[in-house]
């Protein structure tokens, strides 16, 4: 007999960072700055140097601007005693209350001293190294702030070595990892250009004065810069202009909650600058807070934004000195070219921004200097300024196309640049798959075909395979968690499986979305059928004489009466998977004895397969 089945198949806010202990206009200004210079020798004493190693290539993961460690609260690893002269001290970052992980390879930091006194120089490196012969900063015993990227070093430590007694304070906007990782952002400098001054007409970018006790957001994108609505943090140089004495100036990004954290201070009433790295926040914007009156200018000199091309990377190099006019030609003013690539320092040509640590020793009053990339038009911006003829220093990003860049200095000074890193492309990383389409062909509803693509990463620099989606009724993905960060050299395979619910054509794709900066996206097409079967089943003969061997299917098709052997089985079942949709097949079946004899035809089954 023969059956058929067809299958379908806290703390007190300590922002103040100011003191009343020195009057606005310093009237000692003369024998002040010739104390320090004698101060001074020691970090800028000019020396041999061996041209700086580079770091792997970093990418930037900006954070809402938190305090790390303030000296002036109870004693504790983020908080006081205050710093003796001569002493140094370790702040291990990844510890203190601003979530910073522990992958973490440099910070992004506002260091800022209240000093009790005069302080020759305070200087910020990676624990577990050699201190450099640098500074970060000095003060003739006012508030001073000035921003640095520094490497994390033995445990995400950095270290703080001060000449003289001074509370510091270390403030964070964001850190950088490893090119690739992901939501890690790459720099894209720019021609250094103004974004706003209250001092001007007012208007969204231009004034009025800040008043007092007041905040004010600035729609950075809608300046004439070319920033991008990609940007999701930018390099700025800040300025305030104050109309008296300012406890201090804070910015973080609009839309969230101002942030316990200062990025300036002028006690004494002078223009001051700091760099700053501030993310972006509600519709591209930022936000400034003041506590006395004071006019703000804003600059900028790149921003950060997710990786495409001509996105650079940072690569930080130990400090290194790269001009000290004080041991060369001397004081300056007016235009001075820098050939940083020639310098000791020597880095590579692929540099397209530099980071510095800009100090000038004004011989007396300074309305401003200017850093910018040689070759170009000086750009109507500054950099920092020293009226009162204090020395100043300030973290500067300068983009370069020829290995130099341009300093202009409105008045008489000497000009110390130290380099702490380089932006520069990154280390290619890509991509590359092992198909662009998968074939499934037919497939019996009910069952499943499993096909590979290997994802394997080339270049230099590891790749971060961000997520997969799949389309198409059937169609699954496994064989890897994402995200996933793949070095180079290094492979995946994922396992695409087809297993129709129905009968009919499929297609879809497999979309893979990635740090790859030449293919973020890779798509592979996918197809496929599902297909329908009939199931043949029988009994053996029960009265054969002769024991049975194998059997002989024969089927017509349509409405033909005319049968073809389609198969012969030792079995008593068979599928017969070469059925198309929407046909009528009849079978039946002959027996096959050990001597060849061939039995007459069994019954006949009518079997129509479905249409998809």
């Amino acid at each position: 007999m023969i059956t058929t089945s067809p299958i379908m198949r806290n703390r007190s806010e300590y922002l103040p960072l100011w003191t009343t202990s020195m009057p606005r206009h310093v009237s000692t200004r003369i024998g002040c700055l010739f104390l320090f210079a004698a101060m001074l020798f020691t970090p800028f004493t000019s020396h041999a140097q061996t041209s700086p190693q580079p770091s792997t290539a970093l990418q930037f993961i900006p954070v809402s601007p938190c305090r790390v460690a303030d000296t002036r609260n109870s004693t504790g690893p983020f908080g006081g005693p205050e710093m003796s002269a001569g002493s140094t001290r370790e702040f291990n970052i990844p510890q203190s209350a601003c979530s910073i992980p522990s992958t973490a390879v440099a910070y992004s930091l506002n260091v800022t001293v209240v000093p009790s006194g005069p302080l020759g120089y305070l200087t910020v490196w990676p624990t577990g190294q050699s201190q450099p012969p640098i500074s970060t900063l000095n003060s003739d015993g006012r508030v001073k702030g000035n921003a640095v990227i520094v490497p994390a070093g033995t445990n995400g430590g950095v270290d703080v070595y001060v000449t003289d007694p001074t509370q510091v304070v270390l403030d964070i906007n964001g850190y950088f990892v490893p090119s690739g990782t992901t939501s890690a952002l790459a720099f894209y400098p720019l021609t250094q250009c103004r974004v706003a001054d209250t001092r001007n007409a007012t208007g969204p970018l231009g004034g009025p004065t800040l008043s007092a006790g007041t905040s004010r957001a600035f729609p950075v994108q809608s300046s004439s810069c070319g920033i991008p609505s990609t940007a999701q943090a930018y390099s700025l140089n800040v300025t305030a202009v104050p109309q008296g004495d300012l406890q201090y100036l804070t910015t973080w990004p609009t839309g969230g909650t101002r942030p316990l954290v200062s990025t300036l201070n002028s006690p004494t009433g002078e223009e001051v600058a700091n760099a700053a790295i501030v993310p972006a926040g509600t519709s591209g914007e930022i936000s400034v807070h003041v506590t006395n009156a004071s006019d703000v200018v804003l600059d900028i000199d790149g921003y950060f934004a997710p990786p495409v091309t001509g996105g650079l990377s940072l690569y930080t190099v130990t400090p290194c000195r790269v001009i000290d006019t004080r041991s060369g030609a001397g004081a300056f003013s007016g235009v001075l070219k820098v050939n940083v690539e020639g310098s000791t320092c020597a880095p590579p040509s692929t540099a397209e921004a530099y980071v510095f640590n800009a100090t000038a020793v004004p011989d007396g009053g300074l309305n401003y200097l200017t850093l910018w990339p040689d070759g170009q038009t000086q750009p109507v911006v500054s950099t920092l300024s020293a009226a009162d003829g204090a020395i100043m220093s300030n973290m500067a990003i300068v983009p370069t196309t020829d290995g130099s860049v341009n300093a202009y200095s409105s008045n008489s000074t000497n000009l110390i640049l130290d380099l702490s890193g380089y932006f520069a492309p990154s280390d290619v990383g890509t991509l590359t798959v092992s198909t662009t389409s998968l074939a499934f062909g037919d497939v019996v509803k009910g069952s499943s075909e499993t096909l590979p693509v290997t994802l394997t990463a080339s270049g230099t620099a590891p790749v971060t395979i961000n997520s997969t989606t799949i389309s198409g009724a059937g169609f699954t993905v496994s064989g890897a968690t994402f995200p996933l960060t793949l070095s180079p050299n290094q492979a995946v395979t994922l396992n695409i499986q087809f297993a129709p619910t129905a009968g009919g054509a499929v297609t879809g794709e497999l979309t893979i979305n990635s740090t790859s900066p030449t293919n973020p996206t890779s798509i592979i097409s996918l197809s496929g059928t599902g297909s329908h079967v009939v199931n043949l089943a029988w009994q053996a003969p029960s009265n054969s004489p002769v024991q049975v061997t194998s059997y002989n299917i024969y089927r017509s098709s349509g409405s033909s009466s005319s049968y073809q052997m389609l198969s012969s089985t030792a079995q008593m079942s068979y599928v017969d998977s070469s059925v198309q949709s929407g046909t009528l097949y009849s079978y039946y079946i002959e027996s096959v004895d050990s001597s060849g004899a061939q039995s007459g035809p069994s019954n006949s089954v009518t079997v129509t397969v479905p249409t998809p």
